[in-house]
């Protein structure tokens, strides 16, 4: 079988010594990256205070709109900031402290959700008087959708939910929820973290109201880099608390009031992490010249195949076995799957590992097929010769 999608392996030189199957984590870095970097700090020698007024200061809105591009958003309506915890924290900024008389002071998840996500919505709830809603999972691997949507109802303000889950890959009905959840006046805020760049979707078909993300994972963007989408008919109407000077109209007035931006901007903050915002630029080039519904189209094949190799050799896969309800990930359990991990990644296979879950791995589009045999078969000796024995008295980490 031919693979164009191969030609672009050449550009990310950890494939040249590793069988990478974690794109789930951390994608691989483009060798354009060292590149970019490069500029950066030529830049900043060659022209200093200078840089921000030539480019810089636009930066959180120009490369949002790159990632717009990825997820199907309109051209300024996506900011760059960190990370996905800052982003949330900053959504719902925009609406407390609630009205006295409030009704609406729930917020719906599921146990599944990505824990930073639940730290931010927990912490808050403390002192705002927020009703937390779990929605509870009877496999630790998917979440009933009919329990989600029941969950929702006319006392909901947020819904914050993970398009595909982290521990086990299983990709949620987001269209629905949101339908749910408009139906009755709540909005959703869409954790895209794990979905964006191997998963072709459109915030404005899913027709969520604010999405966030990162660049460490499919983008191959790395760290430093996260994005917030905010629906277009929200953007004036909503004032964020978690602000700063970005956020004002005229941030150079210096002004002891915030008048806030009557664009995107007024969901910044301080001060944006330039040189993030650099390195996760040749990411974002490679995602969207190859297009992410190709990207999907080989990650089902290959995930597929996984699971036969991984089934064959006696492993119980626990992510879905349907793909219209899996990302990019498989995950396969063994008793000895944490150990296994450590052995594989002192192989250079690698991988990782979640409890509950199993080895995590994940291919991509740079994935050759022949790497997919190699790790299961990997796997298999590890286990029948118990040579994971070895990693636990090395102490291996993963």
């Amino acid at each position: 079988m031919t693979d164009d999608l191969l030609k672009w392996r050449s550009e990310f030189p950890i494939l040249d010594r590793a069988v990478y199957l974690i794109s789930h984590s951390l994608g691989a870095m483009p060798r354009a990256t060292y590149d970019r970097l490069h500029e950066y700090a030529d830049i900043w020698a060659t022209r200093g205070v200078r840089a921000w007024a030539e480019g810089w200061w636009n930066k959180p809105v120009t490369v949002g709109n790159e990632v717009g591009r990825i997820i199907g958003a309109d051209s300024d309506t996506v900011v760059m900031h960190q990370n996905v915890s800052i982003c949330q924290s900053l959504i719902l900024s925009c609406f407390l402290p609630l009205p006295e008389k409030s009704t609406r002071r729930k917020i719906v998840y599921s146990e599944l959700n990505f824990p930073s996500v639940m730290y931010v919505y927990e912490a808050h709830a403390r002192d705002h008087g927020l009703r937390i809603e779990i929605v509870k999972s009877d496999d630790g691997v998917t979440v009933p959708l009919e329990r989600m949507l029941s969950a929702i109802d006319e006392e909901t303000l947020l819904v914050p939910i993970s398009h595909v889950l982290f521990k086990s890959a299983f990709l949620q009905d987001a269209k629905a929820i949101t339908r749910r959840a408009h139906e009755v006046g709540a909005m959703v805020v869409l954790d895209t973290y794990q979905s964006a760049g191997t998963v072709p979707f459109s915030v404005k078909d899913l027709q969520v109201d604010f999405a966030t993300g990162g660049s460490v994972k499919w983008l191959c963007g790395g760290p430093g880099a996260g994005y917030l989408y905010v629906r277009p008919d929200l953007i004036d109407r909503l004032e964020p608390k978690t602000t700063g000077w970005m956020a004002h109209e005229q941030p150079f007035a210096f002004e002891s009031e915030l008048r806030y931006a009557p664009n995107i901007t007024r969901f910044l903050h301080g001060s944006p992490a330039i040189p993030a915002l650099y390195a996760a630029q040749s990411g974002y080039e490679v995602i969207n010249q190859i297009g992410v519904a190709r990207i999907r189209e080989k990650s089902v094949r290959q995930t597929g195949t996984l699971i036969e190799l991984a089934q064959e050799a006696g492993f119980r896969v626990t992510s879905p076995k349907n793909s219209a309800q899996r990302g990019g990930t498989i995950t396969v359990w063994d008793d000895q799957a944490a150990a296994i991990t450590k052995e594989l990644i002192r192989r250079e296979f690698i991988v990782d590992y979640r409890p509950g879950a199993g080895v995590r791995i994940s291919p991509h589009f740079y994935t050759k097929d022949e790497e997919l045999e190699l790790v299961i078969a990997e796997m298999k000796k590890i286990r029948d010769a118990k040579a994971y024995e070895v990693s636990e008295k090395v102490g291996a980490a993963f």
